[in-house]
């Protein structure tokens, strides 16, 4: 009889803890039973998503990582990862998390990678602040042409200025824009064959200046009318420019660092390397943006609330401890994401599938 008292009190307090912890706990859903792994959901509204767990994860002795900064997905459904590993900067999988093919042993400051389309061809774009350089690869890692650091701006004075972060392709034109989110902080606009044409920003507080301008989109949604997304980070904002470079409006992210935004459908997705919430280490999250760039949606992080139709400030959701910091996303056709982080332990990329 007392083993059997002493059961049943374990099972309440254990049923008692369970309760407490969904009342607390509105985010996050850990589903566990018949000897199942637990299934982790993060996120908010129409945009939930299942954590995979042990997703992509490697070898670290034959394919080791650094920090992992971006990955895109390419025409095939390969998914291609920079790393700033030179023993393999890129990494390449399926969507299973099989390791496809690796290349690259000369980029040690890999940081942004963006592609583009140019008929059935495809390409990378590469920026390497180590090097100071962008550099243009076909998707073996054939380098194609490089940019160095733009004189023809009359701004820069050596190549250590220039430490570019991420650059966006006009798919109309081919014209590529970087940004100098790590250096003086200008938008540099070239023509596809590398030619420069103009540059804007810089360092400042002004609509039309930036603190860590860290990544950039060209934003296609309106197709009569692309325009430019610019991350403005350390003041914890988008800010939207025409194509020539002239201020339109701000997108407040209120305790958000977001990094670069990313395009998927009618929805903006972006990293927040972290939070402004100081009191809790690794505080890094996921942010989906509709298509009037309202906020919807914050795996990770707490969920979007608005007061008079201002974004409140938001933070890291302590129930899920899986994001330490966030650096990209990669949204794939069926709307699962996938996340390098920088600064993590050098751990490989966690999925996200879509519920």
């Amino acid at each position: 009889m007392k083993k059997d008292t002493t059961a049943r009190r374990s099972f309440i307090k254990k049923s008692g803890l369970a309760i407490l912890s969904a009342v607390i706990i509105p985010n996050i859903i850990i589903r566990k039973s018949f000897g199942q792994n637990k299934t982790t959901i993060i996120g908010h509204g129409t945009h939930q998503y299942k954590v995979v767990e042990g997703w992509g994860m490697l070898d670290s002795n034959i394919n080791p990582v650094n920090d992992c900064h971006e990955m895109v997905e390419d025409a095939k459904g390969r998914l291609i990862m920079l790393t700033n590993e030179v023993k393999n900067n890129i990494i390449i999988y399926d969507k299973s998390g099989k390791l496809l093919e690796t290349w690259g042993t000369s980029y040690p400051g890999g940081h942004g990678l963006t592609i583009s389309t140019e008929g059935s061809d495809q390409f990378l774009f590469i920026t390497d602040t180590n090097r100071n350089q962008v550099i243009k690869t076909d998707l073996k890692g054939k380098e194609i042409f490089k940019l160095d650091y733009p004189k023809e701006t009359g701004k820069y004075e050596f190549a250590d200025q220039f430490l570019p972060t991420e650059t966006a392709i006009n798919p109309n034109n081919g014209d590529i824009y970087v940004v100098d989110g790590y250096g003086l902080n200008f938008v540099i606009q070239y023509n596809s064959k590398g030619e420069y044409i103009r540059h804007f920003g810089g360092s400042g507080t002004s609509n039309d200046t930036f603190n860590c301008c860290h990544g950039i989109l060209v934003d296609t949604r309106n197709s009569s009318n692309p325009i430019l997304m610019i991350t403005d980070r350390a003041n914890m904002q988008f800010k939207q420019f025409t194509l020539e470079g002239k201020y339109i409006d701000t997108i407040p992210m209120p305790g958000s660092f977001v990094c670069r935004p990313v395009l998927k459908g009618k929805h903006i997705y972006a990293a927040v390397f972290r939070s402004t919430n100081q009191e809790y280490p690794n505080s890094g999250y996921i942010t989906v943006l509709d298509d009037k760039n309202k906020v919807v949606s914050t795996p990770g992080g707490s969920a979007p609330e608005f007061i008079d139709g201002k974004l409140q400030e938001q933070q890291k959701n302590r129930s899920y401890l899986g994001f330490m910091h966030p650096h990209d996303v990669c949204v794939d056709n069926d709307e699962n994401i996938y996340v390098p982080q920088w600064a993590s332990k050098k751990s490989y990329p966690i999925k996200l599938e879509r519920v």
